[in-house]
């Protein structure tokens, strides 16, 4: 997950991690179509005017999501975009991975070869211990259940 820099108030810096704008949209495109009557095809423009993102990059979003096989696409006239699969079968963490790679809340996490420091590091079980929480909560967040929810 990228990370950039916040002033507060009171100019200390924080560092927030966060999904990117690709991520979140990826998210919202799956929660639009799990929200759709099942085999209904939407189109690009329904989502993007839905959730005010540019087509363009909504397309480059949608195809991630197709080659991970969350989305599946139609060509032609009447074409547009439907799940792959039922909404209880996706999961929140397979589309963030789908569109921002493997997520890791810190270097180390990936592989103790990243970081010079993960043979003498006390905190790098903390950040593994984190990285599994958050990855189970978000496997367990899946689209079916998001799409029954109100807002």
């Amino acid at each position: 997950m990228p990370a950039f820099l916040d002033i507060n108030e009171s100019s200390d810096i924080i560092i927030i991690m966060q999904v990117t704008r690709e991520g979140d949209y990826g998210i919202r495109s799956v929660l639009y179509l799990a929200r759709q009557p099942a085999k209904k095809v939407s189109f690009i423009t329904e989502i993007s005017e839905e959730y005010d993102i540019p087509r363009t990059f909504l397309a480059k979003i949608l195809q991630k999501l197709v080659k991970a096989k969350v989305v599946r696409s139609y060509r032609g006239v009447k074409g547009g975009f439907t799940l792959a699969k039922p909404a209880r079968d996706i999961n929140v963490l397979e589309v963030l991975e789908a569109i921002e790679g493997k997520l890791a809340l810190n270097i180390c996490v990936g592989s103790k070869k990243s970081c010079s420091f993960s043979k003498q590091c006390p905190s790098r079980d903390l950040w593994l211990s984190v990285q599994a929480k958050m990855a189970e909560t978000l496997k367990k967040a899946n689209f079916e259940d998001l799409a029954k929810q109100k807002f």
